[in-house]
């Protein structure tokens, strides 16, 4: 019987022999894959942004999908596919508070073809494709379900109570540039250090040359800053020896950090991911932008092929190539988060893949630069530094072109002394404040300019 690698027909006949004659009756041909695609997991990851499902399976797979109204469901067909017990788990998967999926049901549609219908909690634009073979994953099939109404970040942040509205009056004029710096000493808990002091002379200066506005109804200027936790959902960037996922780390830290920041007078922070799920490169440049933020800040936890590799580093934006191999390897590493994470090329903007320099993005390197100073200064009074100063390369995440934005290697999760660290709530309240001190520093002598909403 011919037969091709994939597929091989065996046919089976059924003879009925009555007693008038030999008569035949049927002869059915049935046909059996032998090398018919086997999903080895199923994983969801529910955002208010979009909700992904994942199926992860030994080769390409080929799946058609189409929406069904009143009530409004996502019917998914998948060719090549038999039931197995991995997809029926699928079912089990779906939580309660999934913003946009009710629940899934699963069936062998007809020999070789397996249908999802989701049930939907309202009308979604639904994204499917396919990734290849990345990092530790094989081949997978994405359904990212978008909402219809695309969710603006400043609306989220007046809902979430982290947006103050578009002006805020104040009764008594912002802080000079000395009261400012005078009120970073307490966090310094020991003498100021020389290059403090002499930011203090320079604000003395400052204040003694200018005439402070105390007119009461003075609109104060918020300062936003967009704290960028690396990785998530289906990237979980670099792993401990203990388990632990530098996305998880990293998110726990961020939202440490945004509760400190929200603290300060005239601060409001927004989150790029406030759960574990992906968010492309691009899209956490965007959603800075689209809330104007004052301050860009990624954080990530490094890892390296030796454990011996430790330290904390500060990165930005380089314009003429990596200072050093290690910048540019792992700025090669991080760049490869939309990889790993699963990026629909059809639909993603490349816009941020280059960079073109113009005066504005050299500005913003210049800011950039002197934000990384303070902040690398801060971070090296609560643990060691890789190098001593702000290294730069090409981050895909830092190309905000008028956005001052760093990124913070907090530390080496791949050294298991430095996990423990990183693992641990003191560790990561010191490394919180250091950041805040860093910024605090870089505002008090860099003052944010006005920008089309103040609030």
């Amino acid at each position: 019987m011919p037969s091709t690698p994939q597929i091989r027909s065996q046919h089976v006949s059924r003879r009925t022999v009555l007693k008038a004659g030999a008569t035949l009756l049927l002869s059915v041909t049935v046909p059996l894959r032998a090398n018919a695609a086997q999903i080895l997991a199923v994983r969801v990851w529910p955002a208010d942004d979009y909700t992904r499902v994942t199926l992860e399976n030994d080769t390409d797979l080929k799946a058609t999908h189409f929406i069904v109204k009143d009530p409004e469901r996502m019917v998914v067909d998948i060719e090549g596919l038999e039931l197995n017990p991995t997809l029926k788990s699928l079912v089990a998967k779906i939580q309660s508070n999934d913003p946009y999926i009710k629940q899934v049901r699963v069936g062998q549609n007809r020999p070789n073809v397996v249908r999802l219908v989701f049930d939907l909690k309202e009308e979604v634009k639904p994204q499917v494709f396919t990734l290849p073979p990345a990092g530790n994953y094989k081949h997978r099939l994405i359904f990212d379900l978008y909402p219809v109404k695309a969710v603006d970040p400043i609306a989220a942040m007046i809902e979430k109570g982290d947006w103050s509205g578009d002006e805020k009056v104040a009764n008594v004029a912002p802080a000079t540039p000395k009261e400012q710096l005078e009120q970073l000493k307490p966090d310094l808990k020991a003498e100021p250090r020389e290059e403090l002091k002499t930011e203090l002379k320079t604000a003395d200066a400052q204040a003694q040359s200018k005439t402070r506005a105390d007119q009461p109804g003075k609109i104060v200027r918020m300062i936003t800053i967009a704290l960028d936790p690396g990785h998530g959902g289906e990237d979980p960037g670099a792993s401990g020896k203990n388990g632990s996922h530098e996305k998880d780390i990293v998110l726990a830290i961020a939202k440490r950090l945004k509760g400190k920041l929200e603290e300060q007078a005239n601060i409001r922070v927004m989150l790029t991911r406030d759960g574990d799920y992906f968010v492309p490169l691009g899209t956490r440049v965007d959603k800075a932008r689209k809330v104007q933020a004052d301050l860009f800040v990624s954080i990530h936890a490094d890892a390296f092929v030796q454990p011996t590799a430790r330290g904390s580093s500060v990165f930005v934006l380089s314009e003429k190539g990596a200072t050093s191999s290690a910048a540019r390897w792992l700025a090669d590493k991080e760049n490869s988060a939309d990889t790993i994470g699963g990026v629909n090329v059809k639909s993603h903007d490349k816009q941020l893949a280059s960079v073109l320099f113009d005066l504005s993005t050299t500005a913003q390197i210049n800011d950039s630069m002197k934000l990384g100073r303070s902040v690398l200064g801060e971070i090296g009074g609560i643990n060691r530094l890789h190098k001593g100063s702000v290294e730069q390369a090409g981050f895909a995440v830092l190309k905000a072109p008028d956005i001052p934005s760093i990124l913070i290697e907090t530390a080496f999760i791949s050294n298991p002394e430095e996990e423990a660290k990183l693992l641990d709530d003191a560790y990561q309240n010191k490394l919180a404040d250091a950041i805040v001190t860093g910024i605090r520093r870089y505002f008090a002598k860099n003052p944010p300019l006005a920008k089309n909403r103040l609030t």
